[in-house]
């Protein structure tokens, strides 16, 4: 399988690069300056520059790809980062389908994901302020997808747990759909690696066509 992969030199895109390319797939590995000095060299990945605001430019990359995977990241300088991140999904969406390209999955947030209370967790009285802008943008992203993107983009938007950091590859986790996960102990966590595995699965399986689903120990 080919797959573009957006965002590919962060904390979870690099995983994401090395779990696909460990299957077998070829990745094309995109970042905003060209450079994956975080990735390592293998002779199934290949590297380019890529601005994901620019719809031809997307179009171009996605030409040829079997999957596209987006782990774009809004702006982290403190302004308000919903504008940019959803003009960037929609050049992202105009771009595919521009291209041609048919399935895209999106790193999403779990901000979005419904607590016991009905709440969206971004909502709840305790979420850490300090990831909240990003939360309601990522909201905002599913949203998105869901009112606008039509039969024509097979979308799966996947949601990690309410905490996700680098860790261990076990393989082993729950998949959920638009609630939040949470273990025995009360906590709500998967590392990026096993985040990376479920996302794979999926890119692999189709099974959450047009839908979200969430991943979580």
């Amino acid at each position: 399988m080919k797959i573009l992969l957006i965002g590919a030199t962060g904390m979870i895109g690099s995983r994401i690069t090395a779990e696909a390319l460990g299957r077998g797939h070829e990745v094309t590995a995109a970042t905003r300056s060209g450079r994956a000095d975080a990735l390592p060299e293998h002779q199934a990945l290949t590297v380019l520059a890529l601005d994901a605001t620019a719809p031809g430019k997307v179009a171009q990359a996605a030409a040829g790809h079997d999957v596209v995977i987006s782990a774009v990241s809004p702006p982290r300088d403190g302004s308000d980062p919903t504008a940019p991140l959803l003009a960037a999904y929609k050049s992202l969406v105009e771009g595919l389908r521009t291209a041609g390209a048919h399935r895209l999955l999106v790193v999403g947030g779990a901000g979005s994901l419904k607590t016991a209370s009905g709440q969206d967790r971004v909502d709840t009285p305790d979420f850490p302020a300090m990831y909240k802008a990003e939360s309601l943008a990522q909201r905002e992203v599913l949203r998105l997808l869901r009112a606008e993107v039509g039969d024509d983009l097979d979308w799966t938007y996947v949601s990690p747990a309410d905490e996700i950091a680098p860790g261990e590859r076990t393989g082993t986790f729950r998949l959920g759909g638009d609630d939040l996960l949470i273990a025995e102990d009360g906590t709500s966590f998967i590392s990026a690696e096993d985040y990376a595995v479920a996302l794979v699965d999926e890119a692999e399986k189709s099974t959450a066509i047009r839908r979200r689903i969430t991943v979580a120990y």
